[in-house]
């Protein structure tokens, strides 16, 4: 390989801020602590001060207000200092902060010109002295890594009375964790001059350690590309290093630097899209900037920068608040004694100002978590969707994630103002502290380690105030989707039909079996028995002999026996498949439906009424039928253009469609033929689908708007011609998503064909009508997702939703649960009384003379549970002693010991470096002058 490459980053040039474009009148702290004393997300800037020992924090915005100037304000945060603090990847307002008060706290921010919370969303008291370090998971939700004077803590947010894992003791003090880019693995460096890696999943022993360090002063480690792990330090003779190591491989490193002699600790930043690297030392005016490589040189020196002021700590603004049009590649931010210094790192570009150049910029990753921390814990290795910095591409801001329509000035709340103002409205990944105490998980063991942590104090009158004014939240916001165990799944499916038409689910399912199109000639469709789980055998199947391509498919929801299928030839045939699934080929149908003059775009059974079905084709008519006598009923139209779905009404009553022609419709076919109401629907031509929800007052459209953007759209039934109430924007997809509602709940679950990422909202009556909840990622592309009836759901597990999964080769039971801590009670805030769907409440010959009818409910608690909101109540446990337990305890001479304790702590550390260790010195060679 050419060792002397052209790198489109050569030219990088670091471009020092105008003073009037610096974050000013602040008091910066020089503590001892191994944090780098500032941290950035998209939006705010955190930084620690000297201000009560270092408990309160400095706050200011990445941006300027409108006026061209920053505020500046503070949040107390600990009673003693704050020795570290990490912003969330996924949420810019969520801040970690752990202190040597021994507590971690999560926080939700506000703008700086908003008042502060006063207290924290949620608190974590480890039993482990001072804590170090903090630091956010890189692509799953609620992880966080906590390191110790004893050692590095895993620990899940939505189980906060333990650790999900303690890893391995280390010999001395904790001076650096770095998550691996993918969220794999864990590197450490410490005191005993170690270098650990950890895969926390496997055992909690490290997997790779080498003595790597020279020296026993503070250091730093840094996963660089790939699996490089860069390391700072100090060398025998305290001459600052950077060196770069084979993670797989410690013995030797790869490549290393030595800058001068100094005391100050070298702190990297890294760029994993550009591979750039920026170091800064603490008590330093210079910032290098390096190019990492995965081969030779692996280390290329790209630009030497002198600052005006002496470094407190750097960090690096994420890369979706970058200038892209100016061409910057990287933006620094130095804290100084009295000020926030902004460094911007620009590549020189002819037209830049102008023009996107995409080379310098790959798709980075994401602000939308690829997991949830139990999902991770499990094995899952999915990655955070990579989104494009091209500003054309970027999702447009929208009002607590639905673009709602503005409402009047003169009715704007205080909640509302306080919104405005910046406070977060995005769902937590936090779920409400735990009220019983549970053992460390092991990798092996969810019992195996003893943690000795504290509960977690339940949240403050003051936090819930300010949750208040948060505006609404969903109680299914934490909702978490998991495949199943491998030994349910259905694998070995050969000869998948990946090309079956847009409105099409792809597949279908009841509680028995599912029927799956094959890519065979004859249309056909095999039937699998979803209690017979297992790998398929390699020699062929009988199938459903279609006859012709398969364009749609359903079971009949009250006859578990009986699918329909619409073909190619615009015909629907009914099929019986035997008790017990298939033994033998069909190839004569129960029933043929015939009528429709071209191709069939999809069917729907009546929800309520038996025997009772309909359908759409190209011939733009959509037609009801009376399976009892095979016959026509009714012919509907009005559509000018191909019909992409129809949804009945949950009374049964009415029949609403959405068309390529861009309108929605609404039928009373007992009433007409024609509409009764017609209204503007998805403005995209690529697809669309729609539901009835909220009890049948509104309709969810999921569509594409002019952009080909995938958006969910809120009707109103009463209403159409007014257009949408509410509407979602999402991201660029070819396929449309296909929403699956479940009415008890008023949650809806959407995907595409060709997706990994399943979409989760709470559907509300009134604004802000969209809750966004968690969302499930698959470990690869599904060619479809279909639910089972809600009898399927393990109560005892909280599962609200339970659906089948279909893969390339196989088909995957996934379960959908709502994290609580009772579960030994039944959940009935979660399962109000459910429709029993599977029987009919009337015929079609009824409902077609004009007879209605509803289903009967039924209870899903089983009879030996206890309803969660009959529980008996717990005492509550007192958070703190009174003082007077105190000093009854204690002796005089307990009481003198623990003042020169405390007098010693004092003085310091004596491996703190001297004051004139900072100071700084002059060349040998300067003396001649």
């Amino acid at each position: 390989m050419n060792r002397f490459k052209i790198s489109k980053f050569k030219n990088t040039t670091p471009k020092i801020a105008k003073k009037d474009e610096w974050i000013s009148n602040i008091r910066a702290g020089s503590l001892a602590c191994q944090g780098n004393h500032i941290k950035a997300s998209s939006k705010l800037v955190a930084f620690n001060t000297e201000q009560a020992g270092g408990g309160i924090l400095g706050l200011s915005s990445v941006t300027p207000t409108a006026d061209g100037h920053w505020t500046v304000t503070q949040i107390s945060c600990h009673s003693d200092l704050v020795t570290d603090f990490d912003f969330s990847p996924f949420d810019e307002c969520l801040l970690a902060t752990c202190s040597a008060d021994e507590m971690v706290k999560l926080w939700r921010l506000c703008d700086p010109d908003v008042e502060q919370p006063k207290d924290p969303e949620l608190t974590l008291h480890p039993d482990q002295g001072r804590l170090e370090l903090v630091l956010f998971h890189p692509t799953s939700s609620g992880l966080l890594a906590v390191g110790s004077a004893k050692g590095p803590l895993l620990w899940d947010t939505d189980h906060q009375d333990a650790p999900l894992a303690v890893l391995e003791e280390h010999g001395d003090l904790l001076q650096s964790l770095s998550w691996k880019h993918d969220g794999s693995l864990l590197a450490s460096t410490c005191k005993d001059k170690m270098l650990r890696v950890f895969d926390p999943r496997a055992q909690l022993k490290a997997v790779q350690s080498a003595t790597c360090l020279q020296n026993n002063k503070d250091s730093r480690s840094l996963w660089a590309k790939d699996d490089l792990l860069l390391t700072t330090g100090f060398d025998r003779m305290r001459n600052r290093e950077v060196k770069l190591w084979d993670s797989r491989k410690l013995a030797s490193s790869l490549s290393s630097v030595t800058f001068g002699t100094s005391s100050g600790t070298l702190i990297p930043l890294f760029d994993v899209d550009t591979g750039l690297l920026v170091l800064a030392a603490m008590g330093d005016t210079v910032a290098d900037c390096f190019e990492v490589s995965t081969s030779e040189p692996f280390l290329t020196q790209v630009s030497h920068c002198l600052t005006d002021a002496s470094t407190r700590g750097v960090a690096t603004v994420p890369k979706l608040a970058l200038d892209v049009m100016s061409c910057e590649v990287m933006r620094v931010l130095q804290l100084t004694d009295n000020c926030i210094v902004p460094i911007s790192y620009q590549v020189p570009r002819k037209n830049s100002g102008h023009d996107f150049h995409a080379d310098l910029y790959p798709d980075t990753a994401g602000v939308t978590p690829a997991m949830a921390a139990e999902e991770w814990w499990q094995g899952g290795n999915q990655q955070v969707q990579r989104v494009s910095l091209h500003p054309d591409k970027q999702p447009k801001a929208k009002a607590a994630a639905a673009n709602r329509k503005p409402a009047k000035t003169d009715s704007v709340s205080g909640d509302s103002k306080v919104a405005a103002h910046g406070c977060s409205t995005s769902s937590s990944p936090l779920s409400t502290p735990s009220s019983s105490a549970a053992a460390s998980r092991s990798p092996s063991s969810t019992s195996g380690l003893s943690s000795g942590f504290l509960p977690s104090p339940s949240p403050s009158q003051g936090a819930k105030a300010f949750q208040n004014f948060l505006g609404p939240s969903s109680k299914f916001r934490h909702i978490q989707g998991a495949v199943t165990h491998r030994d349910t799944h259905i694998t070995n499916i050969r000869d998948l039909n990946l090309t079956t038409p847009g409105e099409c689910d792809g597949f279908c399912v009841n509680r028995l079996r599912a029927a799956v199109p094959l890519g065979i000639s004859g249309g056909q469709v095999a039937i699998f028995e979803r209690f017979q789980p297992g790998r398929l055998p390699d020699t062929s199947l009988p199938t459903v002999q279609n006859s012709v391509n398969v364009a749609d498919l359903c079971w009949d929801p009250f006859d578990a026996h009986r699918l329909a299928v619409a073909g190619d030839d615009a015909k629907i045939r009914l099929w019986r498949i035997p008790e017990g699934g298939l033994k033998e080929t069909l190839t004569e149908p129960e029933l043929i439906l015939q009528g429709h003059t071209e191709k069939i775009y999809s069917i729907k059974f009546h929800p309520l009424a038996s025997g009772l079905m309909v359908s759409s084709s190209y011939d733009l008519t959509v037609r009801l039928w009376n399976l009892e006598d095979g016959e026509q009923v009714l012919l509907l139209s009005g559509h000018q253009d191909q019909v992409f779905c129809m949804a009945w009404s949950p009374d049964g009553k009415l029949l609403a469609t959405v068309c390529k022609d861009g309108k929605m419709r609404i039928y009373d076919p007992r009433r007409s033929t024609a509409p009764v109401q017609e209204g503007p629907g998805p403005e995209g031509h690529r697809g669309a689908r729609v539901v009835w929800v909220c009890d049948g007052k509104y309709l969810l459209v999921s569509g594409f708007d002019g952009l080909s953007e995938r958006v969910l759209y809120l009707y109103s039934a009463v209403s159409l011609s007014s257009g949408a109430v509410a509407s979602v924007a999402g991201d660029v997809s070819p396929s449309t998503l296909i929403p699956f509602y479940d009415p008890d709940t008023s949650v809806v679950i959407l995907t595409g064909k060709g997706d990994t990422r399943v979409l989760i909202y709470e559907i509300l009556p009134e604004e802000p009508y969209f809750l966004e909840c968690s969302s499930f990622h698959s470990p690869e592309p599904h060619k479809g997702l279909a639910f089972l009836p809600k009898t399927e759901c393990n109560v005892r597990e909280v599962e609200v939703a339970a659906a089948l999964m279909l893969t390339k080769t196989s088909i995957e039971p996934v379960v959908f649960k709502v994290p609580r801590v009772k579960k030994e009670f039944f959940q009935d805030d979660v399962y109000p009384d459910t429709s029993v769907c599977w029987e009919p409440a009337l015929t079609a010959s009824a409902w077609f003379g004009n007879i209605n009818g509803q289903h009967r409910k039924m209870s899903l608690k089983p009879a030996d549970m206890t309803p969660v909101s009959q529980a008996p109540k717990e005492a509550p446990v007192r958070k703190y002693m009174p003082s007077s337990f105190y000093l009854e305890e204690k002796t005089d001479e307990q009481k003198k010991e623990e003042l020169l304790v405390a007098m010693a702590a004092k003085l310091g550390n004596m491996d703190d470096p001297l004051p004139q260790e900072s100071f700084q010195g002059v060349d040998d060679d300067e003396w001649d002058d």
